[in-house]
C-alpha cells in the first residue's frame, strides 16, 4: 500500500481551504494544499469549469464564491452536494 495517499482529492482541500477564506491567493493555496502554484491554479480551472467556483475580482485580488448547491461529480456520491460534504467535514486542520 502507498504511504502518500489521502481520502480527499486536490480539489477538495481546495474548496474546503476557499470555505474559511475566500480571498486566499495561489500561493497560499498552494501552501495549504501542498501543491505548487501551477497545479492550484489548474485545480482553480477545474472547479471553476465544472460550476464548483465563481471567481470575481476585488481591485487587484480575486475572491472564490462556492457553488454549494452543485452535485458532487462520482456516482457514488449522487445525490449529494458541495455544500454537505463541506458541513460534513468542517473545517480544514492546519
Amino acid at each position: 500500500m502507498s504511504k502518500h495517499w489521502t481520502f480527499l482529492s486536490h480539489h477538495a482541500h481546495v474548496l474546503l481551504a476557499l470555505t474559511e477564506n475566500p480571498s486566499l491567493t495561489i500561493e497560499e493555496l498552494a501552501r495549504i494544499a501542498g501543491l505548487t502554484t501551477r497545479s492550484i491554479v489548474n485545480v482553480l480551472k477545474d472547479l471553476e469549469d465544472g460550476g464548483y467556483l465563481e471567481k470575481s475580482k476585488e481591485g487587484r485580488n480575486n475572491r472564490y464564491a462556492i457553488n454549494l448547491s452543485a452535485e458532487l461529480r462520482h456516482s457514488t456520491s449522487g445525490g449529494h452536494t458541495v455544500g454537505e460534504l463541506i458541513k460534513a467535514l468542517g473545517s480544514i486542520g492546519r
